[in-house]
């Protein structure tokens, strides 16, 4: 069974959260779980991650369960555009949100097999046998620089378009969604993340905060003070997925 626990904090400098999360459980034995971290002005950016996680549970929630991993991967891509094509629609009728999005990490899990699908800068990790390994690839500016060897990863995570994103949901008429699915068993962690983690937080310093805490309501929370004591310049969201006996969701803090 999976146990689960999310927790979004709105951090020390930003006067409103656009993160959100969100978790549905019974899915035919499998379970979804959400992170979401909105841009845009006006508000927008709150809107639009509002939107993504009520809106992609809508399309997953008729899991077969006798679906082949093509299939599921099919299904949660689908849900995410689907959502992008009311997210834009919505923002385009707009002038106030014309630009808004957001990024979207979605995980959809049973205990022998999960399905990950983002798009944007935030990110899934799995943690297994003591080892910490992102899951999903920045769409963002300064990876694409990391990776045609212009900047170094140091320069990237001070560097000043840090937050431009490369692909966003919302944002256009059509996107590119990146989905994969692995296997992962008993004991595993998978920690999705916004960027208000990943930013401050070194894998390294995820892993001994998890490795060091008793109870996945308090890994959570350890999670989310590492940022703020890091200096919590944006909004922080954290949700565990745990492989292992016993089912609970455990929400500590706003989320949507």
């Amino acid at each position: 069974m999976l146990r689960l626990a999310y927790q979004s904090d709105i951090g020390r400098v930003r006067a409103v959260n656009e993160d959100r999360a969100a978790v549905q459980e019974d899915l035919n034995g499998w379970t979804l779980a959400i992170v979401a971290d909105g841009m845009g002005g006006h508000q927008a950016g709150d809107i639009a991650s509002q939107m993504a996680v009520e809106l992609i549970p809508l399309k997953v929630k008729s899991l077969d369960p006798n679906r082949s991993s093509e299939e599921r991967q099919l299904k949660l891509k689908e849900a995410i555009e689907a959502a992008n094509d009311n997210i834009f629609e919505f923002a385009s009728g707009r002038e106030n949100y014309h630009g808004m999005g957001t990024t979207v990490v979605a995980v959809l899990a049973n205990d022998e097999r999960a399905v990950v699908a983002h798009i944007g800068d935030s990110r899934v990790y799995r943690i297994h046998d003591g080892q910490i390994e992102q899951l999903t690839e920045d769409h963002s500016l300064v990876n694409e620089l990391v990776k045609s060897g212009q900047i170094t990863r140091e320069e990237a995570s001070h560097h000043p378009r840090r937050n431009v994103l490369t692909r966003a949901l919302g944002t256009e008429p059509t996107i590119e969604v990146d989905v994969q699915e692995i296997g992962w068993g008993p004991g595993d962690l998978l920690l999705l993340c916004s960027d208000g983690l990943s930013s401050l937080v070194e894998p390294g310093q995820m892993l001994q905060t998890v490795k060091e805490t008793d109870g996945l309501e308090r890994k959570v929370d350890r999670l989310v003070q590492a940022a703020l004591d890091a200096g919590g310049d944006d909004n922080v969201t954290v949700l565990l997925i745990e492989n292992g006996p016993g089912s609970a969701v455990d929400d500590d803090g706003e989320a949507g």
